[in-house]
């Protein structure tokens, strides 16, 4: 029997991919969701820790007319940590629909926007291309097929220049609908989409408060559930408008997580703002909004580079002291750099089934070689989510037993383990913070 095959028909990986986001969501053996990307080009190189995501998807996703199949990609945003190797993953994959936001068009018309970097580029101009070819199907009466599809969420009322301009409302997408068809596969009962946000008023901010924002709720044949959400690179203003509005609109069910990728890598903004002084003030709002909606056993996971012993000046996310905030009202804060070796860390596996939600580690996490991966993604019996488990630790070292067999920490008593166990001590980190190839 492979290690892998005791794994759940569902769940999620968090790759470890430095400071930035790479999310798969496995729905079943034929459909799996991927939420932003951040390939390296130094990830290639056997002797760094950072997973090349894109070779490791095209190893593991289902085979569908002799190609790798992803059913969906979505795009948060188009900053380069969440979409790096977008054009190499749809030169290598069939990718089914794409979901993006308005802010892509909105960059493109102006002149004073931040530039986007070549994969964001090569996102729009995907999206345009299916954009022309949903209208020319839509006009022909009949629906795109798989490889042209997309959806656009949110709401600009510059909608007029934009190049999704008429696209007929089944290709849209807004806060406050749920989603369970992917690339034309309803999955209702295993599967759902909540859209939080981008909102109408943040159409003109700042890139990163246009982040696409869900929960995903995945179901197991038995009645389990578990949800995950995903803020993209919000900060404190936007995930309080967005906990605000469920709240109001009786929603709470859409709030409620299992597992929480922290906004923005681990950034402060998202619990602290400046005073008049300069001064980091903590937000407790934020706060007790992300616990009263927890479940129990609930785990924060942080796509990001280890955690800094001390935050210094000016230091992009991760930040230490939003870990330390995370780490009073979660039972587990994870960094995926140092899951669970900081030298060959093995990706963050999220499963659920009739055991539960939970973070998967001991036995039916290990390291497998890229052979073995393969044989189990092409397996007719092999589930994907083992597949792309197998997959995402074929370049990293097993589990330590030691590690596995010990009872966890929670809470603060974790993350102070983690510093001494990943760092070795306080030293500051050895390279660099930042989202570079």
């Amino acid at each position: 029997m492979s290690e892998s095959e005791g794994l759940p028909a569902r769940g999620v990986v968090f790759w470890p991919v430095g400071t930035g986001d790479s999310t798969t969501v496995v729905i079943d053996d034929l459909v799996v969701m991927q939420v932003d990307l951040h390939d390296m080009a130094k990830a290639d190189d056997d002797a760094t820790p950072e997973v090349a995501v894109v070779d490791r998807l095209v190893e593991a996703l289902p085979i569908v007319d002799g190609q790798p199949y992803l059913a969906t990609f979505v795009l948060t945003h188009a900053d380069m940590d969440h979409c790096l190797g977008f054009a190499d993953l749809l030169d290598k994959v069939t990718i089914g629909e794409l979901w993006s936001t308005p802010r892509l068009w909105r960059e493109y018309n102006d002149p004073d926007a931040p530039d986007l970097c070549s994969d964001a580029i090569a996102f729009r101009e995907e999206s345009e291309r299916r954009i022309t070819a949903t209208l020319e199907a839509v006009n022909a009466g009949e629906v795109p097929a798989s490889g042209n599809r997309i959806r656009v969420v949110g709401y600009d009322d510059e909608h007029s220049s934009h190049a999704y301009d008429g696209l007929p409302d089944e290709y849209l997408g807004w806060p406050g609908q749920s989603v369970t068809v992917l690339d034309g596969h309803e999955r209702s009962g295993v599967f759902e989409a909540f859209i939080h946000a981008p909102f109408k008023d943040d159409a003109a901010a700042a890139r990163n408060e246009t982040s696409l924002s869900i929960q995903v709720t995945l179901t197991d044949e038995t009645g389990i559930d578990g949800k995950v959400l995903l803020f993209g690179d919000l900060a404190h203003d936007t995930i309080m408008k967005i906990f605000d509005y469920s709240e109001y609109y009786d929603r709470e069910q859409y709030l409620a997580w299992d597992l929480l990728l922290a906004p923005h890598h681990c950034s402060k903004k998202v619990m602290y703002k400046k005073d008049s002084d300069g001064n980091d003030q903590l937000q407790m709002d934020v706060l007790n909004a992300f616990e009263r909606n927890a479940r129990s056993g609930a785990t924060i996971v942080c796509s990001s580079a280890v955690f800094p012993a001390l935050d210094e000046p000016g230091q992009n996310p991760p930040h230490r002291m939003a870990a330390d905030r995370y780490a009073e009202i979660a039972d587990d804060v994870i960094c995926t750099m140092s899951w669970v070796d900081e030298n060959a860390p093995s990706p963050v596996v999220f499963g659920v089934d009739a055991e539960g939600a939970r973070i998967i580690v001991g036995d039916l996490v290990k390291s497998a070689d890229r052979e073995a991966a393969y044989e189990l993604a092409t397996s007719a019996s092999g589930q994907r989510f083992a597949a792309i488990t197998a997959a995402a630790v074929a370049v990293g070292n097993a589990i330590p037993r030691a590690v596995a067999a010990a009872p966890s920490a929670t809470g603060p008593e974790r993350v102070q383990a983690a510093v001494t166990s990943d760092r070795g001590g306080s030293q500051a980190p050895d390279t660099p913070v930042g989202f570079g190839r």
